[in-house]
């Protein structure tokens, strides 16, 4: 399983290096030709996509891989399913187009939110059968279908930025990417898909729960966005947007290649309960140890890294890169549990989470919004994140038996080590500020990433050997790193 799940986790690491390249490469460009109210505008349109797109989702790709033996009828089900889904999102998402028009009072949000809906049915005929490779974590053709839609969307969005300098661009990128995705899942995986509805309860019977779960989750995670552009306004949307992609982008790719795995692993070992422990606690605690420094570290250069790339029009959204960057950071550590739960046929008390923490965070979030604007609404974030963690953590509890403690305990020297390292970077970076230009800013940021990352790795380091090198996430990537080298130079 080792072996498989490092070979899935160096396609999944080629596969996010070069999407996020190619993402953080159209960012940059498109920050620099369009206005911070482009991104709001669009913003408004895509989360009200986003909502309508969850009150609808089926989950079929997880119930997919978590059954035993589908067929191809499975498989034609699912078409079948996610097409009428893609017409229903498509209708509302017009109708809803003159009268969200008429709410933030801006016309031009018409032909978007129309133009976005038409996007929607090239998203319901994808092909079903790609989750084949993902079942028998094969991630190869995903970086043929990922890399080759956003290099498409990113030709596509740029040329017009550059040509019409309109939020125009945004929405073109997006229709191109999605109709190159939809051309190379029927290239990569040959299918002819049938209308057909015979295992529709089946499947729907495992992601009911988690369509609901879905529907809270979105309202959670953009029902502020939807706030922001109506109280603030679209440029405090645009800031409040691209920094919080920015901020969640350097965790989720250091991570993903580890955690895309885990639903397709977790559920091989779903019938042996100790090794599902143990596979949980290695994984967890490798993914804390990985992402509470990067998230934190992040937070650190946000200031010159943002005037760098993106320049001093987009200094606001620093504050909310710093902070949510730390969130990110503090969600890593049970950010597992929900590929253990689904693992496990557990997909309702997801729904169960997820309902509790919205009916928490919801009016946290409207309270720190009209009371400090949008700082008093980052910090409530932090707030209902750690909260969020300690629900995970019970919840990993009752699922698998390891208590709240042992898993705090399991990523105590991940924490203290990124605590020193963020008390180091702090007592450093005055003194290595060097103004504004290209290359002050460049050397700020090279000077506190090495400072950072040296202090973190030899903290760390001084922990582990203090406590006679128990088993943790250093053995387990010293172990990865020689399974992917050996892999890499097999490949080669």
């Amino acid at each position: 399983m080792k072996s498989r799940l490092a070979k899935s986790t160096f396609w999944i690491t080629v596969t996010r290096a070069a999407t996020n390249l190619l993402g953080l490469a159209s960012t940059i460009v498109l920050a620099r030709l369009l206005m911070p109210a482009d991104f709001g505008l669009v913003a408004v349109a895509t989360t009200i996509l986003a909502i309508v797109s969850s009150v609808t989702e089926l989950s079929l790709s997880n119930a997919l891989i978590q059954h035993s033996n589908p067929t191809d009828e499975h498989f034609h089900t699912a078409w079948s399913l996610n097409m009428v889904r893609a017409v229903i999102i498509s209708a509302l998402l017009m109708a809803a187009a003159y009268p969200t028009a008429l709410i933030y009072r801006d016309p031009r949000l018409i032909g978007i939110m129309i133009a976005l809906g038409l996007t929607v049915i090239l998203s319901g005929a994808l092909n079903p059968k790609l989750v084949v490779f993902e079942r028998s974590l094969d991630f190869r053709p995903i970086l043929y279908r990922n890399v080759g839609s956003k290099a498409a969307g990113f030709v596509a969005a740029v040329g017009v930025a550059i040509v019409y300098r309109s939020y125009w661009a945004l929405v073109v990128g997006s229709i191109v990417a999605q109709l190159a995705t939809l051309l190379l899942s029927y290239t990569l995986k040959p299918f002819r898909p049938r209308v057909m509805w015979r295992h529709a309860g089946e499947l729907w019977s495992f992601s009911i729960w988690l369509t609901l779960s879905q529907i809270v989750r979105t309202l959670n995670w953009r029902f502020d966005q939807l706030l922001v552009g109506w109280i603030l306004g679209k440029a405090s949307l645009g800031y409040y947007t691209v920094g919080n992609n920015l901020a969640y982008l350097p965790t989720t790719e250091a991570t993903s290649p580890l955690t895309q795995t885990l639903f397709p692993a977790f559920s091989a070992l779903k019938h042996d309960r100790a090794r599902l422990r143990k596979a949980y606690s290695s994984a967890q605690a490798l993914t804390s140890a990985i992402a509470l420094p990067v998230a934190f570290g992040w937070a650190l250069i946000a200031d010159p890294t943002v005037r760098l790339i993106m320049g001093e029009k987009w200094l606001p959204a620093v504050i909310v890169v710093q902070i949510i960057a730390c969130v990110a950071g503090i969600a890593t550590l049970a950010n597992s549990v929900q590929p253990l739960a689904l693992a496990m046929g557990e997909p309702r008390k997801i729904f169960h989470r997820d309902t509790a923490f919205f009916l928490i965070r919801m009016p946290l979030i409207v309270i720190g919004m009209y009371e400090a604007g949008l700082l008093g609404m980052l910090w409530v974030r932090v707030v209902t994140a750690s909260i969020n963690t300690l629900v995970n953590m019970q919840l990993v509890s009752r699922l698998i038996g390891i208590p709240v403690w042992t898993q705090l305990l399991q990523n105590l020297r991940t924490i203290v080590a990124t605590t020193t390292m963020v008390i180091v970077v702090l007592l450093v970076r005055p003194r290595v500020s060097s103004g504004t230009d290209m290359m002050g800013l460049l050397v700020e940021i090279a000077v506190l990433a090495s400072v950072g990352a040296l202090t973190y790795v030899v903290v760390t380091l001084l922990l582990w050997k203090a406590e006679n090198y128990p088993d943790g996430p250093e053995n387990e990537v010293l172990r990865a790193v020689q399974k992917l080298r050996s892999f890499a130079f097999a490949r080669s």
